[in-house]
């Protein structure tokens, strides 16, 4: 059984083409930022049966097109490794394109295996420099740095992510030292660049928790202007979302 918290149809914000966005319960982050607190609980959500999404996804093929697909998103669908193998191998086998969105932060052999079947991994870096990953997130982040080196090192597409908070990782030191350790990796097809947001603010308050952010204004064009023309610096292809 896979443990899923949601679903999202004809996604165009998860991967190229319309997608299938299967949310997964579970996270190992504790991001400040996070728009999808209600994820984060492994005990979340709602055990499935793979073939439920496996029937999901070959019902909305026709709607895919030629670059759509099926993405894992979380939470973090790498926790759930072991489970989602055998349903990728079900989805490629019927021709779909599958795209997993990871903090890049689990690494077993289950994970290992997963990131080599998948056709597209969106990597999400939160903060290259190390002590404000983990005040942005709670964790470290070495194995996300890891796993992209692994990518690399096997060949693996990948688009990278960054989200630009104002404060924690909009300085030009944190995206230069980004561009400094990952610019040079030949699988990043392309950095998609993600304004902050406070849409997910009202889960926090449903929830009863904090919102930490909460003095912290979202991105304006300018800012967003000048996260990209530094990041080019580094990569061929930089996406404002």
């Amino acid at each position: 059984m896979i443990r899923v918290h949601s679903y999202e149809s004809m996604g165009t914000f998860d991967g190229p083409g319309l997608r299938l966005v299967v949310f997964l319960q579970g996270c190992p982050f504790r991001c400040l930022y996070c728009a999808n607190p209600d994820t984060i609980e492994t005990s979340g959500g709602r055990e499935t049966d793979p073939a439920e999404i496996l029937r999901m996804a070959v019902d909305q093929k026709p709607f895919f097109g030629r670059r759509g697909g099926v993405t894992f998103s979380g939470g973090e669908p790498t926790l759930q490794a072991a489970a989602l193998v055998p349903l990728v191998r079900d989805l490629k086998e019927a021709g779909i394109h599958v795209c997993l969105d990871s903090n890049g932060g689990v690494w077993n052999p289950a994970v290992e295996e997963l990131m080599g079947l998948v056709d597209l991994v969106l990597l999400d870096v939160k903060q290259a420099n190390p002590e404000r990953h983990h005040a942005l997130t709670g964790r470290s982040n070495t194995q996300t740095l890891r796993t992209a080196a692994w990518l690399e090192e096997h060949g693996r597409p990948f688009w990278l992510r960054y989200v630009l908070v104002p404060g924690y990782s909009d300085a030009e030191e944190d995206i230069r030292r980004l561009g400094e350790r990952l610019g040079g990796c030949r699988s990043i097809e392309r950095v998609e660049l993600l304004p902050y947001h406070t849409l997910g603010v009202h889960k926090y308050e449903a929830m009863g928790l904090d919102y930490r952010l909460r003095g912290v204004r979202e991105n304006t064009p300018e800012q967003l202007d000048r996260a990209a023309a530094l990041l080019r610096e580094y990569f061929p292809t930089v996406v404002v979302n």
